[in-house]
């Protein structure tokens, strides 16, 4: 393999998409294949938050790049890469990636509204439950509208965390 590669597992909130990432994780880690995984989320999650959204999503490059370099130094060259809207962030992947020689794989993991307010039901236990689904639902919208052409779909109702992961493993050909 040369370069570099990502994948990206993106989706709306209650899809699945950090269960997913880490069963692919544990897959790949069966199979022998050296990868690393990040969950977007945590890498521009700050309180008080940046005062608008674009210094979020410069925090959220710094710190990918960073994150990146200390994975690159021990010899990784594969990530797994979940977070809803990773999928539309191809810029955002190549500036703190390196560019070039990268290789993005994008999955996008896809799901019912009503399965993803359930999920989000036996998550979601205080108050801002009403505000999550409005949100899972405005993102799925957003992310079918915009998802770049060779964005594979991954449907997750009714399927087992396992069978989707090799799906997705497959989709990224590792």
């Amino acid at each position: 393999m040369t370069g570099y590669e990502a994948l990206l597992i993106g989706g709306r909130s209650g899809v699945g998409k950090s269960t997913v990432g880490w069963e692919v994780s544990a897959l790949l880690e069966e199979a022998g294949v050296p990868h690393c995984v990040l969950d977007g989320d945590y890498l521009g999650h700050v309180s008080p938050a940046p005062p608008d959204d674009p210094h979020r999503a410069a925090l959220t490059e710094r710190n990918l790049a960073a994150v990146w370099s200390n994975f690159t130094a021990l010899g990784h060259r594969r990530l797994v890469y979940t977070n809803t809207a990773s999928v539309l962030e191809d810029g955002l992947f190549r500036r703190a990636l390196g560019g070039g020689s990268l290789r993005l794989v994008r999955v996008l993991l896809t799901a019912s509204d009503e399965t993803a307010a359930a999920r989000l039901a036996r998550r979601e236990t205080g108050t801002r439950l009403a505000h999550h689904i409005r949100r899972s639902r405005d993102a799925a919208r957003l992310l079918e509208a915009q998802a770049p052409p060779g964005t594979v779909r991954v449907a997750t109702d009714g399927r087992r965390v396992r069978e989707i992961a090799r799906e997705v493993v497959g989709v990224a050909g590792w």
